[in-house]
């Protein structure tokens, strides 16, 4: 969509026009030609480095190709002035008359506005969410989940073959703990006389997970198995004769109630991998075999970790992955002394997994307390791919939940934190997503339950929804015209600085879906719609302040018609930008 794209139609000026001026010019130095908006929007609409990249390769001074590029670009049918700038920038400033005949495209396009190609229809896996299967949904998981699902709508908006998955974390102590946990629920359902003491004497470790949810869990299980669990008294048997089959229900029913809070919060995957199923399936050993094919494994003694002193740290063979040869700072452990997987090793036989499916790409995003293990999983993917399929993690801070300026910390449901469910039945789904996404995802948040639901230009949510009811109502006070009659409508009418400055924002949505999805960055989407949303708001103060600018008037009929234009674009990006949040559009603020 060049047409409407205008920072893509300008690159191709430029390059164009450097191809002209340098035939030699080779392929790869136009390839690093980029046109941006300048730092200060007083220097004009966009800028290029073309003349710095350009420099080495042609053997002159970039302020001379400057000086020659902007004479030629002056030309080009968009551009009203060019000008070299610094150390060879060049400043553009596009024709008005250029920018308001974009609109039309804008208008025709309608949810495809913005719909970018860089993703060439390459495939990615988005693993996200991946909770432990041991609780509800928290916070915490709150935030990954919809920094995940809204970076999958990204990539997807720019070209991707995406896959969203959940990678079920089912084959640790953890699970096993919530095994022993839910059998003490169990016990309780059938009627057992002991005490939580008691049974944590009889099982060690037994009750790591207190919360009130697993009580319907072990009802479910009573139901299912009556007392064939326990000894006629109604105490534990041995585990061995209990624990796989209560591990599994637990882990089965956790993950109902896990994909019950996902769909309350707008979040659906599209495939459910088990980590004990990759395990059964020996895609552990399958890694290994090639990663020794390889060269890439060993047997050898690791230096102790940071902090650990010759007193507190036995030295051990261990089977030993390469993964220095990979940028890793020192080479990863496989298998324990004991012999079985470490937690590293599982997640190698996932990442395989992946790999095999046939995947370009794979994205994974994490809490920040996992980001000392980016750069080992990275190496592990790059030693299995042969460097093909590059992996990128996005790491999420921790959120802090505020209500009338005091920390929420805790859930009746899950006795030690506030849950996901609890959030939204407070605030809504839609304002759950929309405040996720309002600061970068590895900076620490406070989600203010009260400023969330305020309704002042402080509250982005409110804000970006305010404006999509405002255009609504214009356009419904108009009699809805429909997007192709306004899209023929004479644009010279739009001349206003405010009615300028919001086209100019409209224009800048494609560039700025490519820009997010290639950083991996949702959050910009958010920033720019309240961006949008400011320009608009602007607008429609000026036309209360200055009749000639209101949108509709019956005595400028093709005025009316130009700036109804304007205000439907606006709606319409509005309603791509909240679609890539997952967040639903309001017709009217009640």
């Amino acid at each position: 969509m060049t047409e409407t794209h205008i920072f893509a139609a300008v690159l191709d000026e430029v390059r164009g026009a450097m191809r002209a001026l340098f035939p030699e010019l080779p392929d790869d130095v136009l390839a690093r030609v980029l046109v941006e908006p300048p730092r200060d929007a007083a220097h004009g609409d966009m800028a290029t480095n073309a003349a710095m990249v350009a420099a080495k390769p042609a053997r002159q001074p970039p302020q001379k190709i400057a000086a020659a590029l902007a004479e030629k670009l002056i030309a080009a049918p968009m551009v009203a002035e060019a000008a070299p700038a610094g150390p060879g920038f060049v400043n553009l400033r596009l024709h008005e008359s250029w920018l308001r005949a974009r609109l039309p495209g804008v208008l025709t396009a309608g949810p495809r506005y913005g719909e970018a190609t860089i993703g060439a229809g390459r495939r990615v896996d988005v693993e996200y969410v991946s909770a432990n299967p041991t609780g509800p949904m928290h916070v915490g998981h709150c935030r990954g989940a919809v920094v995940g699902d809204a970076l999958a709508n990204l990539l997807a908006k720019a070209g991707w073959d995406v896959t969203k998955e959940y990678y079920i974390n089912d084959a640790g102590a953890q699970v096993q703990a919530l095994g022993y946990a839910t059998y003490w629920r169990y016990l309780q359902a059938i009627g057992t006389a002991m005490t939580e003491e008691d049974y944590a004497a009889a099982v060690p470790g037994g009750l790591q997970y207190r919360g009130e949810y697993l009580i319907p869990v072990g009802e479910a299980l009573a139901a299912a198995h009556g007392g064939a669990l326990a000894t006629p008294e109604k105490t534990p048997i041995e585990p061995a004769l209990w624990l796989d089959t209560v591990r599994d229900f637990a882990v089965a029913r956790m993950m109902e109630a896990i994909r019950e809070d996902l769909a309350l919060l707008g979040v659906q995957h599209d495939v459910f991998v088990s980590e004990a199923g990759l395990v059964r399936d020996g895609k552990l050993a399958q890694a290994e075999a090639r990663l020794d094919a390889a060269g890439l494994i060993y047997v050898g003694v690791l230096e102790p970790p940071k902090g650990k002193t010759p007193d507190d740290w036995e030295p051990r063979p261990q089977t030993l992955f390469r993964a220095t040869q990979f940028g890793d700072e020192v080479d990863r452990a496989l298998r324990k002394s004991d012999g079985s997987g470490t937690y590293f090793a599982n997640d190698i036989a996932n990442h395989l997994h992946k790999i095999e499916r046939g995947f370009d790409a794979l994205v994974h995003v994490w809490g920040a307390d996992h980001g000392g293990y980016v750069r080992r999983m990275q190496a592990a993917v790059s030693a299995l791919s042969n460097g093909r399929v590059p992996l990128d993690v996005v790491l999420t801070q921790i959120v802090h939940v505020l209500k009338g300026g005091e920390p929420v910390r805790m859930s009746k449901r899950a006795g030690t934190y506030i849950t996901l469910r609890d959030l939204i039945e407070e605030v809504g789904r839609d304002a759950v997503r929309f405040t996720m996404l309002t600061r970068k995802s590895d900076a620490q948040m406070e989600f203010d339950l009260d400023r969330v639901i305020e309704q002042s230009r402080d509250n982005p949510v409110f804000y970006v929804q305010y404006a999509h009811a405002r255009c609504r109502s214009v356009l419904r006070q108009a009699g809805d015209p429909e997007a192709a009659v306004l899209a023929g409508a004479p644009l010279d009418a739009l001349t206003d600085v405010a009615e300028m400055a919001l086209l100019r924002r409209i224009l800048t949505f494609p560039r700025l879906i490519e820009a997010a999805s290639e950083a991996r960055e949702p959050h910009r989407v958010a920033f720019y719609l309240a961006d949008l949303a400011g320009d608009f708001h602007a607008l429609w103060n000026r036309g209360r302040e200055d009749a000639t600018l209101r949108f509709i008037r019956e005595d400028e009929p093709e005025a009316t018609r130009a700036r109804l234009a304007l205000v439907a674009a606006t709606a319409s990006v509005i309603r791509a930008g909240l679609a890539v949040m997952g967040v639903t559009p309001v017709e009217e603020m009640r």
